[in-house]
């Protein structure tokens, strides 16, 4: 296989675009190992705790993710953007991250009783001091481990990450059986930070030293600025609406949503972190070569297609049936929610391409606008939205901003690529209506055999994997390239 994998890379002109789409099928195949235990341990626990559980959590998160965001320094990606060498900014980089992650952990532990009085839940406040400590470990991580983005080398990125996701999936099982309680997310999330700090030292031999260098700092934070503008927005964009319902609705609906959540948007998180991680330096690499851009552009919007559309449409038909049969009649209020927030994973696939293109052409500040845009949106009709029609109500209210930028986000980058709308058109049409002619055809079985075992679900999930290839191929007439890809990747 590898040696194939050489042949392919050496023998096309692009060999850059080829790199990055092989290893980003790569890097996909071991995401799945990845989220099969997460998958896995989501399962195992929503059968173990309940609701509430899972808001108390979601609520210390929110608290550290809040903090994260708001000190966010933008530097790891301005390291991957910068075209020369990036070895004497490693340190002060580091450093500063240690710096700000003791300062996170003071901070958390200072503010726990405050959080749990807004939220109302006293049983919040240990959980929010203790989970501070992932921050302390997540920053004394080896800051060398930037070159594997940087340099495309995801196999030794994602080792020592997937190292971290076992540690994790054991230690928080074997405390729910045990404790039965909150807390073992907690010892679970703690156990696998701990190990990815410990192996980001042995897959990298890059050892950093304590050392501050203001004007280093401050160059980096000329890229790094609007970094942290749009990571800020898009924080409150993603995770305001869990404050809103863990304020409003209550810690068991907060519960419910965040799950729902989870399971909904969890394989489009995985490809959009794919995408995000393998084509932003192709992009920062291919900046100054447009024809280049434009075809590596489109190539990663048809792959991505390729992937979300079927996941999302699977998600929205079976999710009913995946609900009952592997979680529990307790879950059963989150199923609507989950089927909407579908489509909003579907919506951030797309936008997963986009992000990457700005950043990578040094233009982080269109996706700081739009950001803003989605979160004035959100703003206004969230609200009343949550309040007179509950999680369907938050749900609508972040679906329907993100459609509206995400429109924008691609006519800004057919701008760039000097593309035209057919173009878009081509990458999208084949896996949509792939896709829609697979659930039409799953949801007349449907309606003559009742989905009620696992072994049924799981063969109905099979055979509409087999129709969807199928149906691709007809439509196409050949493989997508992004099958096609999959397929030397496998033989």
């Amino acid at each position: 296989m590898r040696k194939k994998l050489h042949t392919l890379l050496n023998t096309s002109g692009e060999n850059l675009s080829q790199k990055a789409l092989i290893s980003g099928f790569w890097v996909f195949s071991l995401r799945i190992g990845q989220q099969a235990f997460r998958f896995a341990r989501l399962v195992i626990l929503a059968r173990i705790l309940v609701p509430g559980d899972f808001g108390l959590m979601g609520i210390a998160l929110l608290t550290l993710a809040t903090l994260e965001t708001f000190s966010q320094t933008g530097f790891k990606p301005a390291l991957v953007q910068k075209k020369e060498n990036i070895g004497p900014y490693l340190d002060t980089t580091w450093t500063f991250l240690i710096l700000r992650g003791l300062a996170l952990f003071g901070i958390l532990y200072v503010l726990a009783p405050y959080v749990a009085v807004f939220f109302g839940v006293p049983e919040a406040e240990p959980i929010v001091q203790v989970i501070g400590l992932s921050a302390v470990f997540q920053a004394f991580t080896n800051i060398g481990t930037v070159y594997f983005q940087k340099e495309l080398e995801f196999k030794r990125q994602f080792a020592f990450q997937f190292a971290g996701t076992i540690i994790e999936f054991v230690a928080t099982v074997a405390a729910a059986i045990i404790l039965q309680n909150v807390w073992a997310l907690v010892i679970g999330l703690l156990a696998g930070s701990a190990v990815n700090m410990v192996a980001s030292y042995l897959v990298h031999p890059y050892r950093p030293k304590f050392r501050l260098d203001v004007t280093k700092a401050r160059e980096l934070s000329g890229f790094g600025k609007w970094v942290f503008g749009s990571t800020v927005l898009i924080f409150l964009i993603t995770q305001g609406d869990d404050i809103l319902v863990g304020k409003v609705l209550g810690v068991t609906a907060l519960g419910l949503y965040q799950l729902a959540y989870r399971f909904s948007n969890m394989p489009a998180t995985e490809i959009t972190h794919v995408i995000s991680q393998v084509s932003f330096p192709v992009y920062a690499k291919l900046q100054d070569t447009i024809p280049k851009l434009r075809e590596a552009y489109f190539t990663t919007l048809k792959v991505t297609m390729f992937l979300s559309v079927p996941i999302a449409g699977f998600i929205f038909l079976l999710g009913p049936a995946f609900t009952i049969l592997f979680l529990g009649e307790k879950w059963a209020d989150m199923i609507p929610v989950l089927q909407l927030l579908a489509v909003y994973g579907l919506v951030r696939s797309f936008g997963a391409t986009t992000g990457p293109i700005f950043q990578g052409v040094f233009k982080p500040h269109i996706l700081t606008r739009l950001a803003f845009l989605q979160l004035v949106l959100m703003a206004v009709i969230i609200y009343p939205l949550t309040v007179y029609y509950g999680l369907i109500g938050t749900t609508v209210a972040i679906i329907l901003p993100n459609l509206v930028t995400q429109i924008l986000a691609a006519v800004a980058v057919a701008e760039i690529l000097e593309a035209g709308l057919a173009q878009f058109q081509s990458s999208m049409l084949p896996a949509t209506l792939s896709t829609a002619s697979t659930l039409l055809v799953i949801g007349l079985f449907m309606q003559f055999v009742a989905i009620d075992s696992i072994p049924i679900f799981l063969a109905v999930a099979i055979a509409g994997c087999i129709l969807y290839l199928i149906a691709d191929r007809l439509i196409e007439g050949k493989s997508t390239s992004a099958l096609k890809m999959v397929m030397h990747f496998i033989d």
